[in-house]
């Protein structure tokens, strides 16, 4: 572990080993945790960077960082048919991620106690990457991503992310109180926390550390306490310095996990009148620029969460630019976390009884507003639940729901149906609700 500053790297190890994280009962499921099954699908990141639908059978998929396989037993859920293999320096935490996988009766895992600048020893090359909440622990962030990629596939996908410097200020800044006071030597535990809860509690209210650093309805929790204010190696990035360290690697952005929250123009109260600078050079910034330009205005994201890889020359062609030809032979998909038996009896339910579907319930990720569909337009959808369809499937199911023209009682033409349907789908597409492929 040569520049890897061994000494921070044990503390780390001791802190996990003591109090694995996180603490989540062994039999709790997540089959019902839709956005985190959303973001840990592989075909997710695959369809936004590649604009195809990826079958997940027989991926490899690595959990970097695994600590007690929670993220690990989301991966298997999300991704059927996927090998799991996880890491983690803490050997406690291996073991209950071990007994987790085995709970829930994924067979198909394998945990191993391993730092990640050594994955090259596992001799596995993997189609997908997640590493959550631990790159901003480590003391050489890019050479840890150099390692990651160089198990990752080609066309592969990792995701991880970085504590926002802006967003975790004050309680960096707890952190070196609590260093400042000596309670971070050690190993912390039931004693550290106590003597951080009674010393912010006797401070007045009006302090500014108090206001800032002591989030209210998390202050009992002890779980809360070691991961913010003991947090060891912890430490807050910024978009620059995020767009570096993927230079440094030879690694390049794909998106951010939360891609639709980090529009600059859904800052403005107007966005169709910006004032004149702002509406010249907007539309000029890099992607890193546009990041870094939000979070300096609007730093909400405790994390930095973003899919990279390596850079490679794509050639998708965005919908707003497709042909009619395009249209006509593209091959249409519901987001496979949309295609759940709740999902489904939601849908027909409201076309039953006319109301309009939410189809966003399921999914919240993309959008910061509830997202409906008529219920007799989700009723040309339903075959979607199936499988895939073809975009003229579609259509003629929708010319059977819609056979006349409200307006002029007219027998619907082949060509509104297709319009009609179209306009459906290209609401629907920016969220990945729904998947659209297009004929090579």
């Amino acid at each position: 572990m040569q520049n890897q500053k061994p000494e921070l790297l044990e503390k780390i190890r001791q802190q996990f080993d003591s109090a694995p994280y996180p603490r989540i009962p062994l039999e709790q499921s997540p089959k019902t945790e839709y956005e985190l099954l959303f973001i840990h699908n592989l075909v997710t990141s695959y369809y936004l960077r590649y604009q195809k639908v990826i079958n997940t059978e027989g991926k490899m998929i690595l959990d970097a960082g695994c600590g007690t396989g929670y993220k690990s037993l989301v991966l298997a859920e999300a991704n059927p048919g996927a090998k799991i293999v996880g890491i983690d320096i803490s050997e406690q935490s291996i073991e209950l991620a071990k007994q987790r996988l085995k709970y829930h009766g994924f067979d198909n895992a394998e945990f191993y106690v391993l730092s990640i600048e050594d994955l090259p020893q596992l001799g596995y090359e993997f189609d997908y990457i997640n590493a959550d909440e631990v790159l901003y622990l480590l003391p050489d962030i890019a050479r840890a991503l150099k390692a990651m990629k160089s198990v990752l596939k080609l066309d592969g996908m990792i995701r991880t992310n970085l504590h926002s410097l802006y967003r975790r200020f004050n309680l960096l800044k707890a952190q070196s109180l609590f260093k400042l006071m000596g309670l971070t030597e050690g190993t912390p535990g039931e004693m550290e926390i106590t003597i951080a809860r009674e010393t912010i509690q006797s401070l007045k209210n009006q302090v500014l550390f108090k206001s800032q650093a002591w989030e209210k309805g998390l202050q009992h929790h002890d779980e809360w306490v070691l991961m913010n204010y003991f947090l060891k190696g912890d430490k807050g990035f910024t978009i620059p310095e995020v767009f570096e360290m993927l230079k440094i690697a030879g690694l390049e952005i794909i998106k951010m996990v939360n891609w639709r929250q980090w529009e600059p123009l859904d800052l403005f109260e107007d966005p169709e009148n910006l004032p004149a600078f702002l509406a010249l050079s907007l539309p000029e910034l890099s992607i890193e620029e546009r990041l870094h330009f939000y979070e300096l205005l609007h730093p909400i994201h405790r994390l930095l969460d973003f899919w990279c890889g390596h850079p490679l020359e794509t050639t998708t062609v965005d919908i707003s630019d497709w042909t009619q030809t395009d249209w006509e032979t593209a091959t249409v998909y519901l987001h496979p976390q949309l295609k759940t038996d709740p999902a489904k009896q939601d849908l027909i339910d409201c076309i039953r009884s006319h109301r309009p579907y939410e189809i966003s319930q399921y999914v919240k990720l993309a959008t910061l507003v509830p997202i409906y569909i008529e219920s007799f337009r989700a009723g040309c959808l339903l075959p979607l639940w199936e499988g895939k369809q073809p975009m003229m499937s579609l259509v003629e199911r929708w010319k059977q729901i819609q056979p006349v023209d409200p307006v002029t009682l007219e027998l619907i033409s082949d060509q509104m149906a297709f319009e009609q349907v179209k306009e459906l789908l290209r609401d629907l597409e920016p969220f990945l609700y729904i998947l659209l492929e297009r004929s090579l």
